[in-house]
């Protein structure tokens, strides 16, 4: 907790300036009860009312937030509208600690069924690394190109882990 004494900030209770992820570490379990029911109340006051998603951090930093503390991969689509506003975050595939099954059917019907233009693709690396895999590469061309054919842009693909956020994007990884 910061204490604000004559206009001043004690420097040794300032918590904000610690890493990201000792914070998270640091969760107890009442903490972590909150932080999940303040994603809920973004997603329901926020997100679910099509917000326009203005930078790459924005992208970031929600998808860190709901996909950090998982367990297990999992793989998860920002769905948007031709003024890329979001129309939904879902996630669609659940796997184990090291890997994840996704199929790009499901997601190209879900796609059609929202009606979605565009697409941000995302999944965790619960290992905390951020690094793709050769897979995560083929997989991002293979839905890329499966969903251009219907007319969908995939605009990203990022990896959370404790790392940070990759962007597939941002390295040139999107042919």
């Amino acid at each position: 907790m910061t204490r604000i004494t004559n206009a001043c900030v004690e420097q040794k209770d300032v918590d904000v300036l610690r890493p990201w992820s000792q914070l998270l570490q640091d969760l107890t379990a009442v903490d972590a009860w909150i932080v999940h029911r303040a994603i809920e109340i973004l997603d329901e006051q926020v997100i679910k009312h099509g917000p326009r998603l203005s930078s790459p951090q924005d992208v970031k930093d929600y998808l860190r937030l709901q996909l950090i503390n998982e367990q297990r991969e999992v793989f998860a689509v920002v769905f948007m509208d031709t003024q890329s506003r979001v129309i939904a975050y879902e996630p669609l595939f659940f796997g184990t600690v090291h890997q994840t099954s996704v199929y790009p059917r499901v997601i190209v019907q879900r796609a059609m069924s929202l009606n979605a233009a565009s697409m941000i693709l995302a999944h965790n690396h619960p290992s905390g690394s951020t690094k793709p895999s050769d897979a995560d590469k083929q997989l991002t061309n293979r839905l890329k190109s499966l969903l251009e054919s219907i007319d969908v842009r995939v605009l990203d693909h990022f990896i959370i882990g404790e790392d940070g956020t990759f962007s597939f994007a941002e390295h040139g990884l999107l042919f």
